[in-house]
């Protein structure tokens, strides 16, 4: 079991999730997205587990003011993810091909043990 948890910033939906992996003992590997340079192939994969305009952060004032908010292209989406992941809601958790966005103990519980 492979596990990756996706982050540009250490919010407390990040922090909660590190926290359940440690108490769990569950292994996992950190992304920060300012380092790790995510692929077409990822990005493609977080869309399929959500929709492309789910893996926005619409909340965040910085993405609601970039033109990505308006569009439902998602060509469009994904060159904009890959040149600017900071767009992206987090953390974003993937275990092979299943990923969730947020943390929701319920589901994560699930994305862990199957």
């Amino acid at each position: 079991m492979s596990i990756q948890l996706y982050f540009h910033k250490r919010n407390f939906d990040t922090q909660k999730a590190e926290r359940y992996f440690k108490e769990r003992r569950i292994p996992y590997q950190a992304m920060d997205l300012k380092k790790h340079r995510l692929g077409q192939k990822e990005v493609e994969l977080f869309i399929r587990a959500s929709s492309a305009r789910d893996i926005l952060d619409l909340e965040d004032i910085k993405v609601k003011s970039h033109p990505v908010a308006y569009t439902n292209n998602t060509q469009t989406i994904i060159d904009y993810v890959l040149e600017n992941p900071r767009l992206l809601r987090t953390p974003i958790i993937r275990n092979g091909n299943r990923v969730m966005f947020g943390f929701d103990e319920k589901a994560l519980e699930s994305l862990t043990t199957q």
